[in-house]
């Protein structure tokens, strides 16, 4: 056992302490992460021996979220924490996507990694840490690595780069952008960013990497003092006799099969030609031999043919678009719709609108508490032309949905200015490369087609790369699945026509020179302006009504002293104004109050009843309203909805009343002026409105239809006068 040691620099102005020896002890290497009050524990043990049948690098990464961190109860029933939420989904992909690349790709005992967040001052985002950490515990073990790494955020805040801001002040900050980097090169990038010019984006960059190079010293001090002796990386070579009888095959039919425009010819001549290698050779060669070396000269084909050529397995050239085509509105009842094609891949988004009220409520460790816009991924077998299980999104469904959403947050419109709930969901239909930014360039339609005031059109693009000796390379505009697989790098950029608001950079070598990123970028922007020069033709603009199918939303503001009657004892009369009107009704702290619904006439009526509770009832005016209840000395009417004044029996007519029952009923509608309004006490006069109302004359009396609500005139001889009292 070690004795406990911190290791310390500073980052941004505060203080990053590294400690290990001191908290879970019996894993292969462990250490806490401290920045300003937030701490990550991050654990990684080893197994024993390889797993059986193993032919990929098994490493798993996992983010585990603890409320108590930020001193919370988990929501719901069992008030526990469960599944993992979003936020630790993208955490884990963060530090998982810059590290593998930096392992041996022949490992083949299970490595886990657990980040544990232990406090969260919601301040300094926990999941740098889980990078650093991951990195440190992976530099103190055996297992060989190509590390350590350094990670930092850079804000672009007042024209200037800041060195990992709060989460406070990412708020007000044009950028957010994440750099992960070795002592050498850029291992990852991923950003947020509110239309920021590409030049910004390099210096950002830039400036992260230098950043980095402390953070990246301090876990060379620790693997100084604790490091253990690296292993060997396994060593996995191809029988040279296996790969010369392959290559009597693939010299003579590879090229011909392999260069296909055709996605489907292509896959089918593959196949054939994979069929008829292993059939050949099973007698007397293993058949996961035979396909490592067929596999081996396919890579060969496809990186020296686009090194040496120029040469893409389409027939493309190297900066060449597929051909886009768009439709929006293709869907008969949802609230909006867009289908983007890009060659062989399909995206169809659906728009749906909601109430505010339907926004999602989060239970995390960051300092946002609900989010009304939600972009969701999804992409089932048929898309790739399998027959698989289909279960909940993974952790790529999750990526890629976050990754379209973030591009579109820039664009947006408040919820002051358009009061709904919005979920985008991308149906991915076919698959051939780059779905994340085909998602991205559907859901915009979708958003255009649904009537949402979006500030600018959205789309992306994915730059591939193949990377060659003596630093030759070669950058692919639009890559498709089989250039992904064999490819150096993912580099996806999105943006409107002024710039970009979104950035994921992954890659398969131990890092990317400085140099790649400027002609990458600028790549992506010439791209991305034809891929919305084509949007645009289809939809120009955001539709100026919402669908009819859509609810409509109207806003008006209400005195906050008035909040309570709105909503009543226990919320039971806006329970009934919903019940009433089948609209919904969310009313903020500041007296704005927004009413839904598909119907008008209902949120006519919804809007009505509000402004009647939160209208102050003066004297003089008239109302109409109904009969709630009677007593022998008058009737209670409802003027206003949970507002009732009492017309007294002597007001009730211009005439004597004798009972109460000979003039109204239960559930009749009256009308009446407001004669009195004392300490919340209304009273009503029936007969005030008569003598304001023009009485008709005797003819027009005798002419009038004869009232039946009432006994008629007794005839014959006056009625007897009871006698006088005598004076006392």
């Amino acid at each position: 056992m070690i004795k406990p040691q911190s290791f310390q620099c500073e980052v941004g102005g505060r203080t990053l302490i590294i400690q290990t020896g001191k908290l879970a002890t019996q894993a292969t290497s462990s250490v806490t992460v401290t920045y300003g009050e937030t701490v990550v524990l991050v654990t990684l043990c080893i197994a024993p021996a390889p797993r059986e049948g193993t032919d990929f690098l098994p490493l798993t990464i996992e983010y585990e979220e603890r409320l108590y961190a930020a001193g919370k109860i988990p929501g719901g029933f069992i008030r526990r924490e469960g599944r993992p939420s979003q936020e630790a989904t993208l955490a884990s992909r963060l530090t998982d996507r810059p590290l593998r690349p930096l392992l041996p790709k022949t490992w083949r005992r299970e490595i886990q990694i657990i980040n544990t967040v232990l406090s969260a001052d919601q301040e300094n985002d926990p999941d740098l840490l889980a990078i650093i950490g991951s990195s440190t515990v992976l530099a103190m073990s055996e297992i060989p690595f190509d590390g350590p790494v350094g990670a930092v955020r850079i804000g672009y805040i007042n024209d200037e780069m800041v060195l990992n801001p709060t989460l406070a002040q990412l708020e007000g900050s044009e950028l957010d952008l994440t750099v992960v980097s070795t002592k050498d090169n850029i291992a990852m990038v991923e950003a947020g960013a509110k239309e920021v010019a590409e030049d910004t984006v390099l210096d950002a960059i830039k400036f992260a990497h230098m950043a980095n190079q402390s953070i990246i010293k301090l876990q060379e001090e620790i693997r100084q003092a604790y490091g253990k002796p690296k292993e060997a990386a396994p060593v996995h070579e191809i029988n040279a006799e296996t790969l010369a009888a392959v290559r009597q095959f693939t010299d003579a039919k590879l090229k011909t099969a392999l260069f296909q425009a055709d996605k489907q010819t292509r896959q089918t001549h593959m196949d054939a030609l994979q069929k008829e290698i292993t059939d050949s050779l099973a007698e007397k060669y293993p058949k996961a031999e035979v396909l490592d070396a067929f596999d081996k000269e396919v890579r060969k084909l496809i990186r020296s043919s686009i090194l040496e050529k120029g040469q893409r397995v389409s027939g493309r050239a190297v900066n060449e678009l597929r051909t886009i085509t768009c439709e929006a509105g293709i869907l008969p009842r949802t609230h909006g719709t867009g289908l983007f094609n890009r060659g062989l891949t399909q995206v169809l988004c659906i728009a749906t609108l909601g109430s505010l009220r339907q926004e999602q409520q989060l239970d995390g460790l960051g300092i946002e508490e609900s989010k009304r816009f939600l972009h969701h991924y999804n992409m089932p077998p048929f898309a790739t032309g399998e027959a698989k299980r289909i279960g909940n999104p993974g952790r790529r469904e999750i990526g890629h949905g976050a990754l379209a959403e973030r591009a579109l947050i820039p664009v947006m419109p408040k919820s002051e200015d358009f009061p709904y709930t919005i979920r985008l969901v991308s149906e991915v239909l076919s698959s051939n490369g780059s779905t994340s930014m085909a998602s991205t360039c559907a859901a915009t339609l979708a958003l255009m087609d649904a009537g949402i005031p979006i500030k600018k059109p959205v789309a992306g693009i994915s730059i591939g790369l193949v990377s060659g000796d003596n630093n030759k390379f070669v950058l692919l505009t639009d890559i498709e699945g089989i250039e992904d697989n064999y490819g150096d790098m993912d580099f996806k950029v999105a943006g409107t026509t002024e710039g970009i608001t979104a950035i994921q950079l992954d890659t398969k070598l131990k890092g990317l020179p400085f140099s790649i990123f400027a002609e990458t970028l600028e790549n992506a922007k010439v791209t991305r302006l034809k891929i919305l020069d084509v949007m645009q033709q289809t939809i120009a603009a955001p539709r100026p009504e919402v669908s009819r199918y859509a609810p409509r939303m109207y806003k008006m503001k209400i005195d906050v002293d008035k909040i309570g009657a709105v909503i009543g004892s226990g919320g039971k009369t806006i329970r009934a104004i919903t019940e009433e009107t089948k609209a919904t009704i969310d009313i903020e702290d500041d007296g704005t109050v927004i009413i839904g619904s598909s119907d008008e006439a209902s949120a006519r009526r919804a809007i009505e009843i509000v402004e009647g509770l939160t209208k102050e009832i003066e004297v003089g005016t008239i109302y109409t309203g109904k009969v709630t209840r009677l007593l022998p000395f008058g009737a209670f009417v409802e003027i206003l909805p949970g507002k009732e004044g009492m017309i007294h029996i002597s007001e009730l007519a211009d005439h004597r009343v004798a009972t109460i029952e000979d003039e109204v009923k239960v559930g009749d509608e009256v009308t009446a002026k407001v004669i009195r309004n004392e300490d919340g006490k209304i009273a009503l006069s029936r007969k005030a409105v008569f003598e304001t109302t023009p009485r008709p004359s005797t003819d027009e009396r005798r002419d009038a239809p004869r009232r039946f609500d009432r006994p008629p005139r007794r005839d014959g001889p006056p009625r007897p006068q009871a006698p006088r009292r005598p004076n006392q």
